[in-house]
């Protein structure tokens, strides 16, 4: 355990801190770890995704140190918000691309190199994206979501954020991943690498995916979130209910759907993304 991560999670764990000052001081150079990506709420270690609670503990550590205080421009856009959590200002040597119209990166978000942020967007404290993601219009990535490299999120997706309880997994998404249009991944969802999501489809831990390829139905469990094949293609679907006054009145349930598995025909489909980066 490093030195940072012990004082955090003693931290965290002290009913009344004695010391604000220095209580403060390390949750900047935490803050400033996290912002660089140095430190992340998860990451895969040798194929696993291994989830660092402390990580969690020590955002949660933020917002219990923080006052309220004015920020942005008093001519313009004024905010009050917790002050050991403000808006992360951007330089071109960041190699970040903001374009303008209301978006906002928390500090204490990791945002590689090359990523696009299409206005109005917001990227939340602990969240990790990772190199030539586009992060479109109205996209929310919420707090310790993880977003690897080239991934689009499309206009208005949602992908959820996970603080507590603080050993649960984050949602990840992994390489190469198109999120679609109006879509939304919560509770912990794992997306593999190179799937694709077809708007409006909505995952979450209490939603079962049925692969109509595979004859297969994945859920989640108490031991792990709900799982996406690599290269699968989700669309919205729907399944009969066949018990009680629902099957009398035909009724059916929401549900994603495995429909094909990417081929180069998808890849066709999606090569427009190259173009917008």
């Amino acid at each position: 355990m490093s030195s940072l991560e012990s004082a955090i999670v003693q931290l965290a764990a002290a009913s009344k801190i004695e010391n604000a000052a220095e209580a403060r001081q390390t949750f900047l150079e935490f803050r400033e770890q996290l912002t660089q990506g140095k430190i992340r709420a998860a990451e895969k270690i040798d194929g696993r995704w291994v989830v660092h609670a402390w990580v969690k503990q020590g955002i949660l550590l933020g917002f219990r140190l923080g006052e309220l205080a004015e920020m942005g421009s008093q001519a313009c856009l004024s905010f009050v918000d917790k002050d050991t959590f403000p808006a992360r200002r951007f330089g071109v040597g960041d190699r970040v691309r903001v374009v303008p119209g209301g978006s906002s990166v928390r500090l204490g978000a990791y945002v590689a190199p090359s990523v696009i942020c299409m206005p109005p967007m917001f990227i939340n404290a602990g969240a990790y994206v990772d190199e030539g993601t586009m992060v479109d219009s109205h996209a929310l990535v919420g707090s310790c979501a993880q977003v690897g490299k080239r991934v689009h999120l499309s206009a208005a997706a949602q992908i959820g954020g996970v603080l507590e309880p603080v050993n649960a997994a984050p949602v990840i998404i992994e390489d190469d991943v198109l999120i679609g249009g109006n879509c939304g991944v919560y509770e912990g969802t794992l997306v593999r690498a190179r799937a694709v999501l077809g708007a409006g489809t909505i995952l979450t831990r209490s939603t079962p995916l049925y692969d109509l390829v595979r004859g297969e139905v994945y859920r989640a469990s108490a031991e792990k979130p709900l799982e996406v094949p690599e290269h699968a293609v989700v669309v919205p679907g729907s399944r009969a209910v066949t018990k009680g006054k629902a099957a009398e009145w035909n009724l059916s349930l929401y549900t994603p759907v495995i429909v094909k598995y990417r081929d180069e025909k998808t890849d066709q489909g999606t090569g427009l993304e190259d173009w917008l980066r």
